[in-house]
């Protein structure tokens, strides 16, 4: 079983699975080969799948080789990004492990192959060599979503390096069992993440990392909406729009008192982190960073439109999200080239309409529904990036994958609601749906808007 918390990573943009992801698995690597590191003279990269075909414009190639310097998600920043590419592209070497520089050659030692590995959409290997060519190790890494990543043997033998092996008097598998550990205990969703999460780390640890979360959150919030930088990188010429919405609404307050001004305030906070995402600054993944902008927008909205969130409230808030994502990602996927954009956005949807729902008041049953209602209008989305960036149509979706959230949350709220489908349920139909979808519209950019937008 994982920590639930782990829904939640702060790293960089502008993909979980083909950023984050990749960092972690090139990190895993170095330790692998750290025993030998002196007679490694060579390392080869193949990305496969989805992280081949659109692994340029989610900057996959790059974030394996910062994570090739043993330098983690978290800690990139710009400069360091910058002096790791100028090693690499104008100097042909690289800092391997961060302790011995090596020759390397992009074009020969990056490869890219469209083929998909066994085990998940998201392959990539690593080979190390000798001076003579002789392979000292090969490992084959999947990144599955979210930021996880797996080794093969991990997926072949059912244990993982990240796993916690001990019993958890307050674990919970499905919706149903969640609901039940509710009901006997007299507790909410957010109190039995709570507990569950305490017996692993304590009590104190798990509501810091979620304050550390939020604290990220709103930094990458406040970094979208002050950006100076008018376009995105990439190509396309997508403009930041974040910041122009802040200024028409600061210059016009009286816009307040239109009854849809709130469109305007979620597309301003899902819009500023999302676009910060795109240009590969700093965000946390909820549950990827494909789908960053939807909790903090919500979470942003009830808290500066509806009622004041103190740290305990923002703690539930987030504690709620992470219940729901664990559901998402133990009996389903979080990874858009896995199940499609209904994995991400859905799923975010899905987790930020929970944790509305439990801040307002509302009883598990009702939080439940508003996680299922969310869902179940986002299933069969699929995932066609545009020129393979996270920016067409990623950006706009956080924003109504956001405003379907607050919509799922006051329905699940009315008084008459009578529920009739289960998140169990819409949790499996989702899955079944994304295995059913055609490749080409799994992040893979072969297909949907991804072929009808020209560049």
């Amino acid at each position: 079983m994982d920590s639930i918390l782990s829904i939640f990573k702060i790293g960089v943009g502008p993909s979980s699975s083909h950023t984050i992801g990749p960092i972690l698995a090139a990190n895993r690597f170095c330790e692998l080969i750290a025993p030998n590191l002196e007679q490694v003279e060579r390392i080869v990269v193949t990305l496969h799948g989805s992280l081949c075909l659109t692994g340029k414009g989610h900057l996959t190639d790059v974030a394996c080789l910062i994570g090739l310097n043993n330098v983690t998600a978290k800690d990139v920043t710009p400069n360091i990004k910058t002096k790791i590419l100028k090693d690499v592209f104008d100097d042909k070497k690289i800092n391997l492990c961060g302790k011995k520089f090596i020759n390397f050659n992009y074009k020969k030692d990056m490869i890219f192959n469209p083929k998909m590995l066994t085990f998940h959409e998201n392959g990539l290997i690593f080979e190390a060599f000798s001076s003579n060519g002789e392979i000292i190790n090969s490992h084959t890494y999947y990144s599955t979503g979210g930021g996880f990543v797996s080794s093969e043997d991990e997926i072949k033998n059912g244990k993982f390096s990240n796993q916690i092996e001990k019993e958890l008097q307050f674990d919970f598998d499905s919706a149903a069992r969640l609901a039940e550990l509710c009901k006997v205990h007299n507790k909410n969703i957010a109190q039995i993440a709570l507990m569950r999460e305490a017996e692993i780390h304590g009590e104190e640890y798990v509501k810091n990392y979620c304050l550390e979360i939020y604290k990220a959150m709103i930094e990458c919030y406040e970094n979208g909406i002050n950006s100076t930088e008018r376009t995105l990188p990439g190509g396309i010429g997508i403009n930041r729009l974040a910041p122009a919405i802040k200024k028409r609404l600061e210059a016009n307050p009286k816009e307040d008192l239109d009854p849809l001004a709130v469109i305007d305030y979620m597309a301003m906070y899902a819009r500023a982190i999302a676009e910060e995402n795109a240009s590969g600054g700093k965000v946390v993944t909820a549950p990827t960073n494909g789908a960053c902008g939807v909790v903090p927008a919500v979470m942003l909205y009830t808290k500066n439109h509806r009622f004041y969130m103190d740290d305990a409230k923002v703690i539930d808030f987030l504690l709620t999200c992470c219940a729901i994502g664990y559901l998402y990602k133990k009996n389903a996927s979080i990874s858009g080239a896995e199940a499609g954009c209904q994995a991400e956005i859905g799923a975010a949807s899905s987790m930020a309409a929970a944790g509305m729902a439990l801040v307002s008041g509302a009883t598990t049953q009702q939080v439940l529904s508003a996680a299922e209602i969310a869902m179940e209008h986002h299933l069969g989305l699929t995932c066609d990036p545009v020129g393979g960036l996270v920016q067409i149509p990623c950006i706009e979706r956080n924003v109504l994958g956001a405003i379907k959230a607050v919509s799922a949350a006051k329905l699940a709220l009315e008084g008459g609601y009578t529920p009739h489908v289960t998140l169990d349920e819409v949790i499996i139909t989702m899955y079944k749906t994304g295995k059913d979808m055609n490749p080409k519209y799994k992040e893979t950019s072969l297909g949907g808007l991804a072929q009808m937008v020209s560049c």
